[in-house]
């Protein structure tokens, strides 16, 4: 499925640029303005990088990525935006948001690093952003960090990191950002303090929250994203033709934390370790059936050192050893 945006976010933009007198079908082009308005309506990656690309040329203004973020308000982000000002702390938020970002795009998504002093909300890119990347990632990064400011109601401070080289007009705006700015890094991101988390939030309701989660539950649903999930996981697993990601990799590659993958596999009645024996089990199969490879490189190029232990592993896995696997497959193919 393609990459989209919510178009709502297009309205945004052409809101803005009002400030320097321009009429919302100059930035738009063919779309019409109305539609922008419907939250079902979608844009594609490429109508939203043409629409702000003609915000920039129409303005003058390189940087308005910054003005985007500094005006986002949390309820810009449909039902994920309610479930996380209603949650209880930051940290419940911002798991709202790593677990429903593909409710409003599939281009992006979120991935929370909790460490003992210093957490990280890593953007990972999905999807080729093209000339619009450093406006998409720069409102969203600073969106971010406005809305926890609004939601704590504390001027909250950190650094953010962005993988793209800096722009010439980023030094102009150094009072817009959450901190010290460093482009050209290997990951998109916020660093902030750890008990950061810990802060409550002044619109918290739990009840309200509760509803907003079921309807961004249903969201996903409906995007099918979450019964995908077992199978995007498996097709990621392999690493190359010997070895296979451990959960920390394959966490990162599906833009969520170790513990998110792990409880979601878990509702799904799977687990890394049971997705791993049975990548496992049918590469083992295959190469087996490959009389090019022996049966000791076979067992490395499914991640074992020890023979023995393949051997245990393909036992309980196929009822039997390599070696007669191989023969009884030689048998069938004669």
């Amino acid at each position: 499925m393609e990459p989209t945006f919510p178009a709502a976010h297009a309205l945004h933009l052409v809101e803005l640029v009002k400030r320097w007198d321009i009429a919302p079908q100059e930035i738009v082009g063919g779309l019409d303005v109305e539609r922008l308005a419907d939250p079902a309506e979608r844009l594609r990656v490429v109508e939203l990088e043409e629409i702000i690309e003609r915000a920039r040329r129409l303005t003058g203004e390189a940087g308005i990525g910054f003005f985007l973020g500094l005006q986002m308000q949390v309820s810009a982000h449909g039902q994920l935006g309610f479930a996380a000002m209603t949650a209880k702390s930051v940290r419940e938020a911002l798991s709202a948001a790593e677990r429903f970002a593909p409710t409003r795009t599939t281009a992006l998504s979120l991935e929370v690093r909790e460490r003992a002093q210093q957490t990280e909300l890593v953007i990972h890119e999905r999807a080729d952003l093209g000339r619009a990347r450093d406006v998409v990632l720069v409102a969203l990064a600073v969106g971010i960090w406005r809305i926890g400011c609004a939601l704590t109601g504390r001027e909250l401070s950190g650094s953010a990191d962005f993988a793209f080289e800096e722009p010439e007009y980023f030094a102009r705006f150094a009072s817009a950002s959450p901190g010290n700015v460093r482009c050209g890094q290997p990951e998109n991101r916020l660093v902030f303090a750890t008990e950061i988390l810990d802060l409550p939030l002044t619109m918290s309701d739990e009840a309200a929250r509760r509803l907003a989660v079921r309807h961004c539950e249903a969201e996903l649903d409906a995007l099918g994203y979450e019964r995908q999930l077992v199978g995007r996981a498996r097709a990621l697993l392999p690493n190359g033709e010997v070895g296979f990601r451990t959960l920390d990799e394959l966490a990162q590659e599906l833009g969520m934390s170790p513990r998110t993958l792990r409880r979601k596999l878990a509702a799904h009645g799977s687990s890394y370790s049971e997705l791993l024996d049975a990548e496992r089990r049918d590469r083992a199969m295959l190469l087996l059936r490959n009389d090019a490879f022996s049966i000791e490189q076979v067992a490395e190029r499914v991640g074992y050192a020890d023979l023995a232990n393949f051997t245990r592993a393909f036992r309980r896995w196929v009822g039997m050893t390599p070696a007669a696997f191989r023969k009884s497959a030689t048998l069938l193919n004669d």
